[in-house]
C-alpha cells in the first residue's frame, strides 16, 4: 500500500469535510499520514501525538516550544527532525506527499516523495490573518507540483492557467448519510422542543459568514428559530447576533447533523461577499440537497452559477430575508421541481467516485516520473519553466564553482540590506523574502491613507546620511519641527516628559522635581551638617547635567505601583545602577519614575526593566539641567527639545519611498519573494523556500539573529546554539485606523505610560499631507508584546479595543467615522538589552565570522539602531567585503608569486 504523507491546516477532529471525505476512501489502498499544524508545548524537546481514527490513517500533531501558528518558518526547526523521524520509523520509501497548506512546503526539503499533490480546496490567502508568505509559498508549490486538484469551478477557473495539469473536483456528498434527515422522527433533542419555522446553518461560523444578515433575519421574523451549529472560528463570539430566536449548538459530530436536518424547514448559506467566500464551493450545499430541503443562499459564484436553478438566492440582507420567504410560500409543484433537480445533480457524483479519480490521477502522476526519471524536488522550480539554473543556484554542481565567481549575497532588502547592496554595487546578489523592499519600514496603501510599519522619521546629525536622504529622495521630502508629546493624568504634555511638567496635577510636579534633586543630591530631608565632605556635587554647575543620557523614554500602563525609590543621604554618593531600573531612579528620580519612566518602559519593554542592562543609553536624549526643568514645570514648554527636533518624511509615498530610492541606484541583483529556509556556512550554501540552492562567496545577514543561527542548524556549535535561543526581543503589533475627520490634531507622536492598549500612537497623517485621503486622517497604535506581556486580543477584537482606547483618551471621538482599519505585526521590533545579552552576541559573532558571515543591521548585530544607523551599518558591511577581498586577492598573488618562483629554482 503506497503511503501518502498530508500536510493540513485543518485538524482531523475539526469539522468533518473534504479532507477526511477523501482520505479515508483514499485509506482503502493508501496508508495514510496526516500531520497537522503544531500546537505550543511546555514539554523539554519536540514530540508527536499520534491518533488513529480510522483504518490505514494516522494523524499526528507536532507538539513544539513554538507559540507561533501554523506552519510557520519558527516551526522548521522542530518539524523537519520530527518528520524525518516519522519516514524512518514507518520505514517510507515510496510514497506521495499531499498538500492542502502550502505554508508546510519548506518541510518537502528534506523528503523524497514519488509525487506531489496540491490539493486546493480554499483560497487560503483570502482569509483572515493569513501568512504573509503564503501567496509565494503558493507559487512554489504550483511549480514543484505533480498535480493540482480545486475544490470548485472558481478556484479552477482561478489555478487551471497556473498548472499543466490542474483538475476541477467540486466537494461531493454523502447522499446515504444526509438522507437520514427525510425520516424527521431522528430529530436531535437539543432542538426539537423550539416551536414554529426552523431556519437552519451548520459549519464553521467565521468571518465567510454575514452576522449581519442573521441579525436581520431574527428581527425581521421574531417568529422563526434560526439554529446555528458549527464552531465559532478566528472571530469573537461576542460579535455574534444575540436575541431570543437565534440558537448557537457549537460544534456537532458528522453522525449528528443529520438529525439537525431533519427539523428545519429552510437550510442557510448566509455568506458575506468578501476576499474570504469569492472562491467558496461550500460542502454543506449537496448536503442541504441531500435531505431535500429549500436552500437559501447568498449569490456566492459556485452556488449561483451552477445551483440557481435549484437554491434560492438573495444578494441584499431584504433580497435575502425575501428568498426566504418566497420558499416557504412555494407550491407544492415548485418543491417537487427543485427535489427532482437535486436528485439530478446527486446522481451524478459522490465521494467514492472523486476519490477513484483521484486514486487513478495519481498512480499515473507516480508512473509518469518512475518512466521520465525521478526529478529532484529542489530542481523542480527550474526544470518546469525548461530552463537551467545559473551557475551560482545549479543543485549539486554548485561546490564546484569557483570562489571568485560567486556572488556576495545580503540576506533582506530592509534598510541596512539596502544600503549594503547599493554600497557593494555589482557582484552583490539581495534577497527579500517579501514582495517590495524596507523591512520594517515599508508601508501600505489602504483606502487612501499611507500608513508605514509602526512611525518612522528620518534625522541624522551624519552628513553622510543627510546626502544620502537626498540622493534617494531628491525633491520628494518633507521637513518640520517635531510634536511629540506625552499623554498622562488626562493632560498633554511635551516630550521629554522630565523636561515639561507643566500643566501636570501640582503633586506629581512637586514629586518629580523633588525627586529630580535628591537623585543628584541624595536625601533633602537629611541634616547638611551631617553629609559627608565629599558630594556628588556641590557647585553650581550640578544644576548642569554633562549626561549623554537625554531622556527617561528609553525607545521608549497605568501609574506605577512602584515605590517613590529609596533615595540617598544628602551628599551621598550613590552606587553604579545594576540594571535599567536603577538607572532610572538615580537618574531621573522617584517622582519621573513612579509617573512616566517606570510604567512607559514597563508598557512598550514588555520584561522586567531589572533584568536589562543600561550600555545602549548612551547618547539618547540630555536630561535638562535642574533649572530647566523647574521653568518647564512653571510655565509652557513652547519648542521641541533635543537632536531630533526637526525631523523629515518623504512628501509622497510614506517612508516606503525612501527605501524605494535605493531602488535605481543597486548595480547588483535583487529578488523579491526569496525567503531563506537553510543556511549552511560549511558549504557556503543557502537554501530557498522555493527549492533553489545559492552558492554565496560572503554573506551580509540583516535577519535577526536567532533565526540566522535557527537556519544554520546542527552546523552552529551547541554554545552558540544556545546563545541564540537566549536572545530576547520585543515585538510589536500596528493598529492602522482611518477616520473621516480631517487634521484633528498637530502631534506627530503621543506616549501613553497609563492603562491605554497602545504605549504610543504615530499620526501617520501629519508626517505628510499626501498620508490621507481628502477628508481622511490616519494614526497608527503600536502595542508590544512578548511572552512575559501576550496581547490580550488579536484581529478585530484588538482593532475594536484600540479605536475605543483612542476615545478614552480623547485622542478621536466617538461619533467620528472609521474609514478604515488594519493591523501588522512586526516580531522582533526591539532587541532587549539583558544582562546576557553582550556575551551571547560575542559567542554568536565570532563563531559566525569565521565563515565570512558579516553580521549588519539592528537585528542582525542584535543593536539598538535607528534607520540613520542602519544606512551606516550596511555601508560598514560593504566595506568588510571589500577588504576581505582585497586579503583574499593579495594572498592569491602571493602564493602564485611562491609558485612561479619555485618553478623558477628546479628549472
Amino acid at each position: 500500500m503506497q503511503p501518502i504523507i498530508v500536510f493540513s491546516h485543518l485538524r482531523w477532529n475539526f469539522v468533518f469535510q473534504r479532507p477526511q471525505h477523501l482520505l479515508t476512501r483514499l485509506a482503502a489502498d493508501h496508508r495514510i499520514f496526516f500531520i497537522e499544524e503544531p500546537v505550543e508545548s511546555n514539554a523539554s524537546s519536540a514530540f508527536m501525538e499520534i491518533n488513529y481514527p480510522a483504518p490505514n490513517i494516522s494523524v499526528y500533531r507536532p507538539h513544539t516550544p513554538v507559540s507561533t501558528p501554523g506552519f510557520n518558518d519558527d516551526q522548521l526547526t522542530y518539524l523537519y527532525p520530527l518528520i524525518n523521524k516519522l519516514v524512518k520509523n514507518e520505514q517510507l520509501d515510496d510514497y506521495v506527499v499531499w498538500f492542502y497548506t502550502p505554508m508546510a512546503l519548506p518541510l518537502v526539503q528534506r523528503l523524497s516523495p514519488k509525487a506531489i499533490i496540491y490539493d486546493c480546496m480554499d483560497e487560503l490567502s483570502m482569509f483572515h490573518n493569513a501568512p504573509r508568505q503564503l501567496v509565494q509559498r503558493e507559487t512554489a508549490l504550483i511549480k514543484c507540483a505533480d498535480l493540482v486538484f480545486t475544490g470548485g469551478p472558481s478556484l479552477y477557473a482561478a489555478k487551471k492557467d497556473r498548472h499543466p495539469d490542474v483538475h476541477c473536483f467540486s466537494s461531493s456528498v454523502d447522499a446515504e448519510h444526509f438522507a437520514k434527515a427525510l425520516d424527521r422522527s431522528i430529530e436531535a433533542p437539543e432542538q426539537d422542543h423550539l416551536p414554529g419555522y426552523r431556519v437552519g446553518y451548520f459549519g464553521v461560523i467565521d468571518e465567510r459568514l454575514d452576522l449581519g444578515l442573521i441579525d436581520s433575519l431574527a428581527r425581521r421574523h421574531p417568529e422563526w428559530q434560526i439554529i446555528m451549529v458549527g464552531p465559532v472560528v478566528k472571530i469573537n463570539p461576542d460579535q455574534l447576533p444575540r436575541l431570543a430566536n437565534i440558537h448557537y449548538f457549537g460544534q456537532k459530530s458528522y453522525d449528528e447533523l443529520p438529525g439537525f436536518l431533519a427539523g428545519w424547514d429552510i437550510c442557510l448559506l448566509p455568506f458575506a461577499r468578501n476576499n474570504a467566500t469569492r472562491f467558496i464551493s461550500p460542502t454543506k450545499t449537496l448536503e442541504y440537497m441531500a435531505a431535500e430541503k429549500p436552500i437559501v443562499s447568498t449569490p456566492i459564484t459556485d452556488v449561483a452559477e451552477l445551483y440557481s436553478d435549484i437554491v434560492y438566492l438573495g444578494d441584499t440582507h431584504d433580497e435575502f430575508i425575501e428568498a426566504c420567504e418566497t420558499a416557504f410560500k412555494a407550491s407544492a409543484a415548485e418543491k417537487t421541481r427543485r427535489i427532482r433537480e437535486m436528485r439530478k445533480v446527486l446522481s451524478k457524483t459522490s465521494w467514492d467516485s472523486t476519490a477513484a479519480a483521484i486514486k487513478a490521477l495519481i498512480a499515473d502522476a507516480v508512473q509518469r516520473n518512475i518512466s521520465k526519471g525521478e526529478v529532484p524536488v529542489s530542481e523542480r522550480w527550474t526544470l518546469s519553466q525548461g530552463q537551467q539554473p545559473p551557475a551560482s543556484i545549479q543543485i549539486g554542481k554548485a561546490d564546484s564553482v569557483a570562489l571568485n565567481q560567486l556572488p556576495n549575497v545580503i540576506i533582506g532588502a530592509g534598510p541596512t540590506g539596502l544600503s549594503a547592496a547599493y554600497h557593494l554595487g555589482p557582484n552583490s546578489l539581495l534577497l527579500e523574502q517579501n514582495s517590495t523592499v524596507g523591512g520594517w519600514c515599508r508601508s501600505i496603501n489602504d483606502k487612501g491613507f499611507t500608513f508605514d510599519y509602526a512611525g518612522h522619521i528620518m534625522f541624522s546629525n551624519d552628513d553622510y546620511v543627510q546626502a544620502l536622504y537626498h540622493k534617494l529622495l531628491g525633491d520628494n521630502i518633507h521637513w518640520q519641527n517635531r510634536e511629540a508629546w506625552v499623554y498622562s493624568k488626562n493632560v498633554y504634555t511635551r516630550y521629554p516628559f522630565q523636561g515639561a511638567l507643566y500643566g501636570l496635577p501640582p503633586k506629581v510636579i512637586k514629586e518629580c522635581i523633588v525627586g529630580a534633586i535628591e537623585a543628584r543630591f541624595g536625601d533633602l530631608k537629611a541634616s547638611p551638617a551631617a553629609a559627608p565632605a565629599k558630594a556628588i556635587s556641590s557647585n553650581t554647575t550640578a544644576c548642569k547635567s554633562d549626561s549623554a543620557i537625554t531622556d527617561c523614554c528609553a525607545d521608549g500602563m497605568s501609574e506605577a505601583t512602584a515605590p517613590l525609590g529609596v533615595v540617598v543621604p544628602f551628599g551621598a554618593k550613590a552606587a553604579e545602577p545594576r540594571n535599567f531600573e536603577e538607572f532610572i531612579y538615580q537618574v531621573w528620580g522617584a517622582g519621573i519614575a513612579r509617573h512616566f519612566a517606570i510604567p512607559y518602559n514597563r508598557k512598550i519593554w514588555a520584561v522586567p526593566l531589572n533584568e536589562m542592562e543600561t550600555s545602549w543609553l548612551g547618547g539618547r536624549v540630555p536630561l535638562p539641567d535642574l533649572e530647566d526643568m523647574i521653568e518647564g514645570a512653571l510655565s509652557p514648554v513652547p519648542k521641541p527639545m533635543g537632536p531630533n527636533a526637526r525631523f523629515g518624511y518623504p512628501l509622497k509615498g510614506g517612508f516606503q519611498a525612501l527605501m524605494d530610492g535605493f531602488l535605481p541606484h543597486l548595480e547588483g541583483k535583487l529578488e523579491f519573494n526569496a525567503s531563506v529556509m537553510n543556511v549552511s556556512p560549511k558549504r557556503r550554501l543557502l537554501t530557498l523556500a522555493d527549492g533553489r540552492h545559492i552558492k554565496y562567496k560572503t554573506l551580509i545577514s540583516t535577519m535577526p539573529l536567532p533565526k540566522l543561527v535557527e537556519l544554520i542548524g546542527d552546523e552552529a556549535p551547541r554554545q552558540v546554539q544556545k546563545a541564540a535561543k537566549s536572545l530576547r526581543h520585543t515585538s510589536v503589533r500596528c493598529v492602522n485606523i482611518g477616520v473621516g475627520r480631517e487634521k484633528f490634531t498637530d502631534k506627530h507622536w503621543i506616549y501613553y505610560p497609563e492603562d491605554s492598549v497602545f504605549h504610543r500612537i504615530f499620526v501617520q497623517g501629519n508626517a505628510s499631507p499626501y498620508c490621507n485621503p481628502p477628508g481622511g486622517f490616519g494614526f497608527t497604535c503600536e502595542i508590544s508584546y512578548s511572552p512575559l506581556k501576550p496581547l490580550p486580543c488579536e484581529g478585530e477584537e484588538l482593532i475594536r479595543l484600540c479605536i475605543n482606547d483612542a476615545i478614552k483618551v480623547g485622542f478621536i471621538n466617538r461619533d467620528d467615522e472609521i474609514i478604515t482599519t488594519s493591523e501588522v505585526d512586526m516580531p522582533y521590533a526591539y532587541v532587549v538589552y539583558d544582562h546576557a545579552r553582550a556575551k551571547n552576541v560575542e559567542t554568536i559573532r565570532s563563531w559566525l565570522l569565521q565563515s565570512d558571515i558579516i553580521l549588519s543591521g539592528r537585528y542582525s548585530e542584535w543593536e539598538y539602531y535607528n534607520s540613520d544607523h542602519a544606512f551606516l551599518a550596511g555601508k560598514k558591511a560593504a566595506e568588510t567585503v571589500r577588504k576581505t577581498e582585497q586579503k583574499f586577492r593579495t594572498s592569491r598573488l602571493s602564493a602564485s608569486a611562491e609558485v612561479k618562483g619555485s618553478q623558477q629554482v628546479n628549472l
